[in-house]
């Protein structure tokens, strides 16, 4: 009998390392990938017609589930979208913390993007290390917005509400006795935005000692440099964005050549790779950790100097004080009608596009006049770079899928939308 050597495989959808509902069908040669055929359409949540069923300030918290790793980002796109249609305008207070929560999600999805890969590539510690930081961060998303994960914090106009002048505190418990707990408090004492600066303070570090685990470890190397090479100019023909494309070696970053929020106060550089390799690709998710840091740490100092109105006052788009709304009927009427019938935005159409953690997020709207938008689609960064799969794969062995899938950091909410 002859040996039959080309074989069919099923990658997923259930594949530990396959980040979500990702199915790939690949064909084998041995060990080696002759074709990689990715399957979509298994975590189809109908998100924009969903949003076009609803009144605008009702899909924000869709956006939160898109990327579900990205969320004040995704929400940003989408009321930066309602905010150019209406053509209101944001307090700067409210553009800064914007900007602030816009890096402290990118260091989130950086972390998890990190602890995966590395998990993925055989390396324990890394993922552990991740969440130890996440944590952190998972608390300042709580403390500002009530929720750790899904959080609806950016409105049309502005913010929810102003940063929290104090931060939750741990209690002993019969796992941690009172000198644990102090410990644990010690920089809680004062508001979020102190809590944020003593993170700023300790990260660098942090992400030292990611480095020292992984940047020279040769095992590492072995694993990711030389593999999925994309060069420039294919990458920009791919449609890649964010630390895909820069990467290859590109200096694209909307922060910095369509600046949005406050980024252009900001004082940051965009890391960019040289041979748009995995390696390439880790490298400048690394760097990228210190510019988001240093870009927090310029929003604290304004925040912390600079008091004021963290939405706008235009009350067609905005609800009353909550003080207002449990002492006035007029208050309280607008609130209930303001939050389920909305607003209605003149005709017309706009894109809004914020640089996410995983690259270009934008958001393509049409209104006609109603107070539910027309059309909505989409731009996620990750389904561009999901089409390149195949491409980068081809004539590598199976074990470097996993590698280039980590490197990729997909997240399927905003493929499959």
């Amino acid at each position: 009998m002859s040996e039959i050597r080309n074989y069919t495989m099923n990658f997923g959808p259930q594949h530990p390392a396959a980040h979500g509902v990702l199915r790939l069908v690949l064909e084998m040669d041995g060990e080696v990938i002759q074709r990689v055929d990715p399957h979509i359409g298994l975590l189809h949540r109908g998100t924009e017609k969903l949003a076009e069923s609803k009144p605008y300030n009702q899909s924000i918290g869709y956006m939160d589930r898109l990327d579900y790793v990205s969320m004040m980002c995704n929400e940003h796109a989408y009321v930066r979208a309602i905010e150019e249609l209406l053509g209101v305008a944001v307090p700067v207070r409210a553009q800064y913390i914007r900007t602030m929560f816009d890096e402290i999600t990118r260091i989130l999805n950086h972390l998890l993007w990190l602890g995966a890969h590395a998990l993925d590539v055989g390396a324990m510690t890394v993922f552990l290390y991740a969440f130890r930081e996440r944590e952190d961060l998972m608390d300042c998303y709580e403390a500002a917005s009530g929720a750790r994960l899904h959080a609806t914090y950016y409105r049309p106009g502005g913010v929810y509400r102003d940063l929290p002048d104090s931060m939750p505190k741990y209690q002993p418990s019969k796992w941690h006795d009172q000198g644990d707990v102090d410990a644990m408090n010690e920089a809680r004492q004062g508001s979020l935005l102190d809590f944020i600066w003593d993170f700023t303070e300790r990260f660098p570090q942090k992400v030292d000692d990611y480095e020292t685990l992984l940047t020279d470890n040769r095992i590492w190397k072995q694993r990711t440099v030389g593999i999925g090479v994309v060069s420039p100019e294919r990458a920009l023909q791919l449609g890649f964005t964010g630390p895909m494309l820069r990467g290859s070696g590109v200096e694209w970053d909307l922060r910095k050549k369509q600046p949005y929020a406050m980024y252009d106060q900001m004082d940051f550089d965009i890391p960019v790779g040289t041979d748009g390799d995995c390696y390439d690709r880790y490298l400048v998710r690394m760097e990228e950790f210190r510019q988001s840091n240093g870009i927090i740490r310029q929003c604290v100092e304004w925040l912390r100097s600079n008091p004021g109105p963290v939405i706008s006052d235009n009350h067609k788009i905005t609800p009353p004080s909550r003080e207002d709304m449990k002492g006035g009927m007029e208050s309280l009427i607008h609130h209930f009608k303001l939050f389920t019938e909305g607003y209605c935005i003149n005709a017309g159409e706009v894109y809004a596009a914020v640089e996410a953690p995983k690259g270009e997020f934008g958001i393509y709207m049409i209104s006609d006049g109603a107070n539910k938008p027309y059309r909505v689609k989409i731009r996620a960064p990750g389904f561009a770079h999901l089409s390149a799969l195949d491409e980068m794969c081809r004539g590598h062995m199976l074990a470097d899928l996993v590698a280039v899938i980590g490197t990729q950091d997909i997240v399927f909410g905003e493929i499959d939308r």
